[in-house]
């Protein structure tokens, strides 16, 4: 679907908690004169659990308009209830999104043969080309690597995954072992110059929301296959790429998109704003690199 660096977009709220489509068409139009390759809308740092219907349809709208085409924008429409997966991938469909990004069940958790049924019934009713998301730490449940195979030999429209489980030792063998064909994207943006090297197609990215230059320059290095280059600019960010998590994401980098004038700091329950203590920290690192 996209080869380099994806932007995980943040979600603008204004003070009354309302989206802000004002600063959410900012938000995209930094992305593109950045160059970034693709928008996923809706994720883990878009704050999609805290996110109405209503909202999620325009705010996706909203982003598909302002990328005229440009990109691929990819919408996040993943829950634990797989008809809601459905009907949230139909009206991803009609507002002309790209592609889809699907969380595997959480709470739920289930076995490996459980989550192959659920990702398959997904995909057998729907177009649109699927990219499944691994996050353990939030989810509770560990897609392995032969599940992820098996659900890409199995479905035309499974087309990769965003690993962010963390393990590189699972990510390579999932690499090592893939069918050709099927994508691997870095879920983690520390891990992006390794899952890279090992033959990774880019990120899905959180630290791009404020630094889309600069990591646009890792992707474009590694793609190029310039690990030095790669590797300069990874070990530049890699303190920045470490404090956007010192808080739960999105958290820490609502706030420095905030101190980047791109948004306001305001998060929905049951995010609250970072703390003091970490948000200086987080805006000494932001002002070593020059980026306020």
């Amino acid at each position: 679907m996209f080869k380099g660096l994806g932007t995980a977009l943040i979600t603008p709220f204004m003070e009354d908690l309302n989206v802000d489509y004002e600063a959410l068409r900012k938000i995209v139009g930094s992305q593109l004169s950045a160059s970034v390759d693709s928008l996923i809308v809706l994720g883990t740092t878009g704050e999609a659990p805290a996110i109405d219907k209503a909202e999620s349809q325009k705010i996706l709208s909203t982003v598909i308009e302002e990328t005229h085409g440009k990109i691929p924008v990819i919408a996040g429409t993943g829950s634990n209830n797989v008809d809601h997966v459905i009907e949230n991938n139909k009206t991803a469909e009609k507002c002309g999104a790209s592609g889809l990004l699907i969380v595997t069940p959480y709470y739920n958790k289930g076995t490996q043969d459980s989550l192959f049924q659920f990702f398959k019934f997904i995909a057998d009713q729907t177009d649109l080309p699927i990219i499944l998301y691994n996050v353990p730490s939030r989810t509770g449940i560990n897609l392995l690597p032969e599940t992820v195979i098996r659900l890409f030999q199995a479905c035309d429209n499974i087309i990769g995954i965003k690993e962010a489980g963390g393990d590189i030792s699972q990510i390579a063998r999932l690499i090592a072992n893939r069918p050709e064909g099927l994508k691997v994207y870095s879920g983690n943006d520390d891990q992006t110059l390794p899952v890279m090297a090992l033959g990774g197609e880019g990120v899905i990215s959180v630290i791009s929301n404020i630094a889309p230059d600069q990591m646009r320059q890792l992707t474009d290095a590694m793609l190029a296959r310039d690990l030095i280059g790669a590797r300069k600019m990874h070990n530049r960010l890699l303190k920045l790429m470490n404090d956007l998590f010192l808080e739960v994401n999105p958290i820490p980098v609502k706030y420095a998109a905030a101190l980047m004038g791109l948004c306001r700091n305001t998060l929905r329950l049951p995010l609250a704003p970072i703390s003091s203590e970490n948000g200086k920290k987080l805006q000494l690192t932001m002002r070593n690199l020059e980026i306020i």
